[in-house]
């Protein structure tokens, strides 16, 4: 092996270092303010979780706000939107099977990334930035829900598209999905079938 090729590889194995450092970072973050709640975990805390130096955490997500909203990114990420497109692609011309593609992708959001949605949510009471990132979360959600919707033919929705984007949204929310899994013991999939089959009730004419 030539230089050439002993310093790629020591970039590459920096490069592999860093993201490993970036991750386990990311995982004690994660792990303290669902376990702490955001205003009782600081910047030492995670470093010392992650065993790693204070200057490494601000160097890798620059401060307690950066790091929430890359968190905020990766539950996005966890819930695997390609998927939803393509279920969504798939049966573009059967709105109880694109309801049941959203649904499952909502599912899959709150059953991975549940515990950070309400951390953003709570955080965001007293954080303008985190408040934000929540509420643009909703935003896009909405925007989803809209534009599939809209593609309908007009005689499928019972009301407007509007009108169904808010039914839609007090059907299938974190809260729901909470209320169900700890006090009602429902398992995930029980309630990715409920969702879709009282979204189609709700939503579509007979």
């Amino acid at each position: 092996m030539d230089s050439a090729d002993r310093r790629q590889y020591d970039s590459l194995r920096r490069k592999a270092k860093a993201q490993e450092t970036r991750s386990e970072i990311a995982h004690a973050a994660r792990r303290l303010f669902v376990e702490r709640g955001w205003a009782a975990t600081t910047v030492r805390d995670v470093a010392r979780e992650a065993e790693v130096s204070v200057p490494t955490v601000y160097a890798a997500y620059g401060n307690k706000t950066g790091l929430a909203l890359a968190l905020a990114d990766a539950a996005d990420l966890s819930a695997d939107l390609p998927e939803q497109l393509a279920e969504l692609e798939a049966a573009h011309d059967d709105p109880r099977l694109q309801l049941a593609a959203m649904t499952a992708y909502d599912r899959r959001l709150f059953e991975r990334a549940g515990d950070l949605i309400t951390l953003l949510r709570d955080a965001g009471r007293t954080e303008p930035d985190l408040a934000e990132v929540y509420q643009d979360g909703r935003r896009r959600a909405d925007e989803v829900r809209a534009q599939v919707f809209s593609a309908w033919p007009t005689a499928v929705l019972r009301s407007g598209v509007a009108a169904s984007v808010d039914v839609y949204a007090a059907l299938c929310n974190i809260d729901v999905y909470n209320t169900l899994t700890t006090e009602r013991a429902w398992k995930p999939d029980r309630i990715e079938r409920w969702w879709a089959e009282a979204t189609a009730r709700e939503l579509l004419l007979p």
